[in-house]
Protein backbone atom coordinates (compact mmCIF):
# COMPACT_ATOMS: atom_id res chain seq x y z
CA UNK A 1 0.00 0.00 0.00
CA UNK A 2 1.55 2.92 -0.82
CA UNK A 3 1.20 5.41 2.03
CA UNK A 4 3.37 8.64 0.38
CA UNK A 5 2.13 11.82 0.63
CA UNK A 6 1.50 14.14 -2.65
CA UNK A 7 3.30 17.06 -2.25
CA UNK A 8 0.53 19.16 -1.35
CA UNK A 9 -2.52 17.73 0.68
CA UNK A 10 -5.76 16.84 -1.56
CA UNK A 11 -8.83 18.00 -0.01
CA UNK A 12 -12.56 16.33 -0.60
CA UNK A 13 -15.85 17.69 0.68
CA UNK A 14 -18.17 15.17 2.07
CA UNK A 15 -21.92 14.76 1.02
CA UNK A 16 -24.51 16.77 3.41
CA UNK A 17 -25.67 14.94 6.81
CA UNK A 18 -28.09 15.54 9.59
CA UNK A 19 -25.98 17.48 12.26
CA UNK A 20 -25.21 15.04 15.50
CA UNK A 21 -25.43 18.27 17.43
CA UNK A 22 -28.07 20.52 16.41
CA UNK A 23 -30.05 18.26 14.37
CA UNK A 24 -32.37 21.23 12.38
CA UNK A 25 -28.62 21.73 10.47
CA UNK A 26 -27.18 19.56 8.17
CA UNK A 27 -23.60 19.13 8.55
CA UNK A 28 -20.60 18.86 5.71
CA UNK A 29 -16.54 18.45 6.53
CA UNK A 30 -13.80 19.18 4.36
CA UNK A 31 -11.10 16.33 4.65
CA UNK A 32 -7.57 15.07 4.06
CA UNK A 33 -5.52 12.36 4.77
CA UNK A 34 -2.40 12.78 6.69
CA UNK A 35 -0.29 9.89 6.06
CA UNK A 36 3.56 9.19 4.85
CA UNK A 37 6.29 11.22 6.42
CA UNK A 38 4.53 14.69 6.27
CA UNK A 39 2.17 13.53 9.01
CA UNK A 40 2.79 15.11 11.97
CA UNK A 41 3.67 18.38 10.13
CA UNK A 42 0.67 18.39 8.38
CA UNK A 43 -1.20 17.71 11.59
CA UNK A 44 0.10 20.39 13.62
CA UNK A 45 -0.30 22.98 10.53
CA UNK A 46 -4.22 21.92 10.58
CA UNK A 47 -4.85 21.43 14.16
CA UNK A 48 -3.84 25.27 14.35
CA UNK A 49 -6.25 25.99 11.47
CA UNK A 50 -8.95 24.38 12.76
CA UNK A 51 -9.20 20.58 11.62
CA UNK A 52 -9.56 17.63 13.50
CA UNK A 53 -7.93 14.08 13.41
CA UNK A 54 -9.68 10.93 13.40
CA UNK A 55 -7.49 8.13 12.38
CA UNK A 56 -5.21 9.42 9.69
CA UNK A 57 -7.84 12.31 8.35
CA UNK A 58 -7.72 15.23 9.32
CA UNK A 59 -11.25 16.96 8.83
CA UNK A 60 -13.40 20.30 9.27
CA UNK A 61 -16.78 21.72 9.18
CA UNK A 62 -17.90 23.20 6.02
CA UNK A 63 -21.52 23.51 6.83
CA UNK A 64 -23.33 26.00 4.63
CA UNK A 65 -24.97 28.68 6.53
CA UNK A 66 -24.17 27.58 10.35
CA UNK A 67 -20.97 28.55 11.99
CA UNK A 68 -21.82 27.14 15.53
CA UNK A 69 -18.88 24.99 15.57
CA UNK A 70 -15.90 26.71 17.14
CA UNK A 71 -11.98 25.39 17.46
CA UNK A 72 -11.52 25.73 21.05
CA UNK A 73 -7.77 25.77 22.74
CA UNK A 74 -6.78 26.50 26.44
CA UNK A 75 -3.84 29.06 27.67
CA UNK A 76 -1.94 26.27 29.45
CA UNK A 77 0.76 28.44 30.51
CA UNK A 78 -2.27 31.33 32.14
CA UNK A 79 -4.78 28.41 33.24
CA UNK A 80 -5.55 28.66 37.00
CA UNK A 81 -7.88 25.77 38.24
CA UNK A 82 -11.46 27.22 39.51
CA UNK A 83 -12.37 26.00 42.75
CA UNK A 84 -14.78 23.25 41.90
CA UNK A 85 -11.57 22.02 39.87
CA UNK A 86 -9.23 22.07 42.35
CA UNK A 87 -12.06 19.51 44.42
CA UNK A 88 -11.83 17.48 41.12
CA UNK A 89 -8.08 17.42 41.32
CA UNK A 90 -8.17 16.63 45.24
CA UNK A 91 -11.67 13.91 44.38
CA UNK A 92 -8.71 12.02 42.07
CA UNK A 93 -5.55 12.60 44.39
CA UNK A 94 -5.28 8.79 44.21
CA UNK A 95 -5.43 8.26 40.14
CA UNK A 96 -2.54 7.43 38.20
CA UNK A 97 -1.88 8.39 34.60
CA UNK A 98 0.42 6.44 32.56
CA UNK A 99 1.31 7.44 28.90
CA UNK A 100 1.61 4.56 26.34
CA UNK A 101 2.36 4.13 22.60
CA UNK A 102 -0.74 4.33 20.91
CA UNK A 103 -1.95 0.65 20.96
CA UNK A 104 -5.37 -0.63 21.83
CA UNK A 105 -5.89 -3.48 24.54
CA UNK A 106 -8.93 -5.57 25.69
CA UNK A 107 -9.22 -3.66 28.91
CA UNK A 108 -9.65 -0.41 27.23
CA UNK A 109 -11.94 -1.29 24.84
CA UNK A 110 -14.41 -3.18 27.80
CA UNK A 111 -14.51 0.42 29.46
CA UNK A 112 -14.98 2.25 25.90
CA UNK A 113 -18.10 0.31 25.33
CA UNK A 114 -19.56 0.80 29.04
CA UNK A 115 -19.06 4.52 28.12
CA UNK A 116 -20.34 4.40 25.06
CA UNK A 117 -23.20 2.51 26.23
CA UNK A 118 -24.14 4.79 28.86
CA UNK A 119 -23.79 7.87 27.53
CA UNK A 120 -23.65 7.92 23.28
CA UNK A 121 -26.06 4.40 22.95
CA UNK A 122 -27.70 6.89 20.23
CA UNK A 123 -24.29 8.57 18.44
CA UNK A 124 -22.05 7.39 15.30
CA UNK A 125 -19.89 5.30 17.57
CA UNK A 126 -22.28 3.44 19.37
CA UNK A 127 -21.92 0.09 17.03
CA UNK A 128 -18.01 0.28 17.11
CA UNK A 129 -16.38 -3.17 17.28
CA UNK A 130 -13.89 -3.91 18.98
CA UNK A 131 -11.93 -3.43 15.88
CA UNK A 132 -12.93 -0.35 14.97
CA UNK A 133 -11.87 0.70 18.25
CA UNK A 134 -7.92 -1.00 17.72
CA UNK A 135 -8.39 1.27 14.22
CA UNK A 136 -9.14 4.33 16.19
CA UNK A 137 -6.31 4.28 18.12
CA UNK A 138 -3.76 2.60 15.91
CA UNK A 139 -4.45 4.40 12.68
CA UNK A 140 -2.30 7.51 13.13
CA UNK A 141 0.94 8.63 11.94
CA UNK A 142 1.78 11.09 14.02
CA UNK A 143 2.93 11.48 17.30
CA UNK A 144 0.42 9.94 19.41
CA UNK A 145 -0.08 8.30 22.76
CA UNK A 146 -2.98 6.77 24.48
CA UNK A 147 -3.07 7.80 28.70
CA UNK A 148 -4.81 5.48 30.72
CA UNK A 149 -6.08 6.53 34.44
CA UNK A 150 -5.41 3.80 36.72
CA UNK A 151 -6.62 4.03 40.65
CA UNK A 152 -3.64 3.86 42.57
CA UNK A 153 -2.42 0.37 43.77
CA UNK A 154 0.13 -0.80 46.23
CA UNK A 155 3.60 -1.42 44.33
CA UNK A 156 2.60 1.72 41.73
CA UNK A 157 5.45 4.19 41.65
CA UNK A 158 8.28 1.29 42.21
CA UNK A 159 6.30 -1.16 38.83
CA UNK A 160 6.78 0.12 35.63
CA UNK A 161 3.01 0.00 34.87
CA UNK A 162 0.44 1.09 37.29
CA UNK A 163 -1.68 -1.77 38.28
CA UNK A 164 -4.73 -0.47 39.86
CA UNK A 165 -8.41 -0.66 37.75
CA UNK A 166 -8.71 1.37 34.26
CA UNK A 167 -11.13 4.30 34.98
CA UNK A 168 -10.57 6.51 32.61
CA UNK A 169 -8.59 6.96 29.07
CA UNK A 170 -7.42 9.72 26.24
CA UNK A 171 -5.88 9.44 22.87
CA UNK A 172 -3.76 12.48 22.49
CA UNK A 173 -1.73 14.17 20.05
CA UNK A 174 1.51 15.59 21.06
CA UNK A 175 2.14 18.47 18.50
CA UNK A 176 4.56 21.36 18.32
CA UNK A 177 2.43 24.04 20.13
CA UNK A 178 0.46 21.80 22.21
CA UNK A 179 -1.54 18.69 23.04
CA UNK A 180 -4.50 17.86 21.07
CA UNK A 181 -7.15 15.48 22.82
CA UNK A 182 -8.22 13.42 20.20
CA UNK A 183 -10.94 11.47 22.42
CA UNK A 184 -11.29 10.14 25.96
CA UNK A 185 -13.56 7.93 27.93
CA UNK A 186 -14.34 7.30 31.22
CA UNK A 187 -16.51 4.90 33.94
CA UNK A 188 -19.84 6.18 33.42
CA UNK A 189 -20.47 4.82 37.02
CA UNK A 190 -17.87 7.19 39.07
CA UNK A 191 -19.68 10.14 38.12
CA UNK A 192 -18.51 11.89 41.28
CA UNK A 193 -15.23 12.22 40.38
CA UNK A 194 -15.88 13.97 37.18
CA UNK A 195 -13.16 11.92 35.21
CA UNK A 196 -13.90 14.38 32.08
CA UNK A 197 -12.76 17.54 33.90
CA UNK A 198 -9.94 15.13 35.39
CA UNK A 199 -8.51 14.36 32.33
CA UNK A 200 -8.85 18.10 30.57
CA UNK A 201 -6.88 19.26 33.85
CA UNK A 202 -4.29 16.71 33.53
CA UNK A 203 -3.45 17.65 29.80
CA UNK A 204 -3.10 21.32 31.00
CA UNK A 205 -0.89 19.83 33.46
CA UNK A 206 1.56 18.29 31.09
CA UNK A 207 1.51 21.06 28.64
CA UNK A 208 2.35 23.14 31.01
CA UNK A 209 5.27 20.93 32.01
CA UNK A 210 6.63 20.13 28.91
CA UNK A 211 6.10 24.12 28.21
CA UNK A 212 3.46 23.85 24.96
CA UNK A 213 1.23 26.61 25.44
CA UNK A 214 -2.10 24.85 24.28
CA UNK A 215 -4.39 21.90 25.11
CA UNK A 216 -6.47 21.68 22.18
CA UNK A 217 -10.17 20.39 22.85
CA UNK A 218 -11.91 20.04 19.16
CA UNK A 219 -14.81 21.97 18.63
CA UNK A 220 -17.87 23.91 21.21
CA UNK A 221 -20.98 23.73 19.27
CA UNK A 222 -22.47 27.03 19.99
CA UNK A 223 -26.19 25.79 21.41
CA UNK A 224 -25.03 22.36 22.19
CA UNK A 225 -25.64 22.02 26.02
CA UNK A 226 -23.20 18.72 25.78
CA UNK A 227 -20.47 20.62 24.75
CA UNK A 228 -20.47 23.68 26.98
CA UNK A 229 -17.78 22.37 29.50
CA UNK A 230 -15.15 23.01 26.97
CA UNK A 231 -15.86 27.03 27.61
CA UNK A 232 -15.06 26.65 31.60
CA UNK A 233 -11.42 26.16 30.92
CA UNK A 234 -9.97 29.67 31.00
CA UNK A 235 -8.71 31.35 29.20
CA UNK A 236 -9.14 30.17 26.00
CA UNK A 237 -9.00 31.02 22.42
CA UNK A 238 -11.68 30.27 19.98
CA UNK A 239 -10.65 29.95 15.76
CA UNK A 240 -12.60 32.93 14.29
CA UNK A 241 -12.64 34.42 10.95
CA UNK A 242 -9.80 36.44 11.83
CA UNK A 243 -7.42 33.95 13.50
CA UNK A 244 -7.33 33.10 17.22
CA UNK A 245 -8.95 35.09 19.31
CA UNK A 246 -9.25 35.18 22.94
CA UNK A 247 -12.44 33.80 24.42
CA UNK A 248 -14.44 36.33 27.22
CA UNK A 249 -17.34 35.14 28.55
CA UNK A 250 -20.93 36.67 28.62
CA UNK A 251 -20.76 37.06 32.19
CA UNK A 252 -17.44 38.89 31.93
CA UNK A 253 -19.12 41.59 29.09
Amino acid sequence: MNTQTAPSPQFYLTAPATCPYLPQEMERKVFTHMVGERAPELNDLLTQGGFRRSQNIAYRPACEGCRACISVRILAGEFVPTRSMRRVLATNADVVSTEYPAEPSSEQYSLFRRYLDHRHQRGGMSDMSVLDYAMMVEDTHVNTKIIEYRLRAEGDGIARQAKGPLIAAALTDSMGDGLSMVYSFFDPTLADRSLGTYMILDHLRKAKDRGLPHVYLGYWVKGSRKMDYKTKFLPQEHLMARGWERFVPLDEN
